[in-house]
C-alpha cells in the first residue's frame, strides 16, 4: 500500500472518532437506539481503519532472517480481524434491537435527524478518501465499502426519525437498527470471505490459476508444468512457485526474467520463483503429481 494512504487513514480515523463521540452523546440524550447502534458501528470502523493502517505500516518493514517475507501478510490479518470485529458488532446490535422491540422507548427525533445528516456528510467524505486504490487492495476496498455503507445507514436513520415524528411509531427505531445490522453484515461478508481465503494461502480472486498454467505451458521449450502454487503475500502482492520441464534447456537468465516480467504484467504476480528441470532424473520430480503439495 502506498505511503500516501497513511494520511488518508489518519484523517478518516480522526474525523470518524469525533463523530462517534457526537453520536453516542446525542444518542443517549435522545434515547435513540438507531443512533447508538450507528455510533458503535462507526467506532468499529475507526478500529478497522487503525487495523488496516497498522497492517499497511507493518507490510513495509524489511524482511529479516526469521521473517523472510517481512510482515506483508499483516494486511491480510488486519482485514480478517476487521471482519471478525464487525460480526461481533452485528450480534450486539441485533440483541439490543430485540430488547427495544419488547420494550419500545421514545426518542427526540429531531436531534437524531441533525446528527444523522452530519453522518451522511462525514461518512461520505471519508469514503471518497479511499475511492482511488480500492479496486487493488481489500484493505482499502474494505474501508471504502464500510464508509459508503455508513453514509447509507445514516440516511436510513434520518428516514426513520422523520417517520417517527410523523406517525409516533417508535418501533421503527429498532427496525432501522436491524437494517443497520443487515447492511453491516452485507458489506462485511465479502471482506471476511476474501481475507479468510487469502489467509489460507488461497489463489487471489483476480488471478485465474488455469490461465496462468496454460500460459506457462505455452512458453518456448516447456513440455510440462507442475507444482504450481499461487498465493497472496499481502493484500497487494502475489507470489508464485512452479516447476517447468524444459528438456533442451540451458542456463538462461533472460528466459527467467522474461517470464517474471510477463507474470507481473499479465497476472499481477510480483514474486515468482521458477525451477527449471530437464527431466534426466531417474525417478522424476517427486512434486510432479497433482495431489502432492
Amino acid at each position: 500500500m502506498p505511503k500516501n494512504f497513511d494520511r488518508r487513514f489518519a484523517i478518516g480515523a480522526g474525523i470518524n472518532m469525533l463523530f462517534v463521540v457526537l453520536e453516542l452523546t446525542f444518542g443517549f440524550i435522545s434515547n435513540s437506539l438507531a443512533l447508538i447502534a450507528d455510533a458503535i458501528h462507526n467506532f468499529s470502523d475507526v478500529v478497522g481503519l487503525l487495523l488496516a493502517w497498522g497492517g499497511a505500516w507493518l507490510a513495509r518493514l524489511l524482511p529479516t532472517a526469521r521473517r523472510t517475507y517481512g510482515f506483508r501478510s499483516a494486511t491480510i490479518l488486519a482485514a480478517l480481524t476487521n471482519a471478525a470485529l464487525l460480526f461481533v458488532v452485528v450480534g450486539a446490535i441485533v440483541i439490543e434491537a430485540v430488547h427495544r422491540f419488547m420494550k419500545p422507548a421514545e426518542m427526540a427525533s429531531m436531534t437524531v435527524v441533525w446528527v444523522a445528516l452530519a453522518g451522511i456528510f462525514i461518512n461520505g467524505a471519508t469514503a471518497m478518501l479511499f475511492w482511488h486504490g480500492q479496486k487493488d487492495d481489500i484493505n482499502i476496498r474494505g474501508a471504502f465499502l464500510h464508509m459508503a455503507a455508513d453514509a447509507a445507514v445514516s440516511l436510513g436513520v434520518v428516514i426513520a426519525a422523520l417517520v417517527i415524528m410523523g406517525t409516533g411509531w417508535f418501533w421503527v427505531d429498532p427496525v432501522i437498527s436491524l437494517l443497520i445490522a443487515a447492511v453491516i453484515l452485507w458489506s462485511t461478508w465479502g471482506l471476511a470471505r476474501e481475507s479468510l481465503h487469502l489467509s489460507l494461502a488461497g489463489v487471489p480472486p483476480q488471478i485465474d490459476h488455469a490461465a496462468v498454467k496454460a500460459w506457462l505451458a505455452g512458453l518456448p521449450g516447456v513440455t510440462e508444468v507442475h507444482d504450481l502454487h499461487i498465493w497472496a503475500l499481502s493484500t497487494t502482492e502475489n507470489a508464485l512457485t512452479v516447476h517447468l520441464l524444459r528438456p533442451d534447456a540451458v542456463a538462461d537468465d533472460g528466459f527467467l526474467q522474461m517470464v517474471a516480467a510477463e507474470l507481473q504484467t499479465r497476472f499481477q504476480i510480483h514474486h515468482p520463483t521458477i525451477q527449471i528441470e530437464i527431466g534426466n532424473a531417474k525417478e522424476g520430480c517427486k512434486l510432479a503429481p497433482a495431489d502432492v503439495v
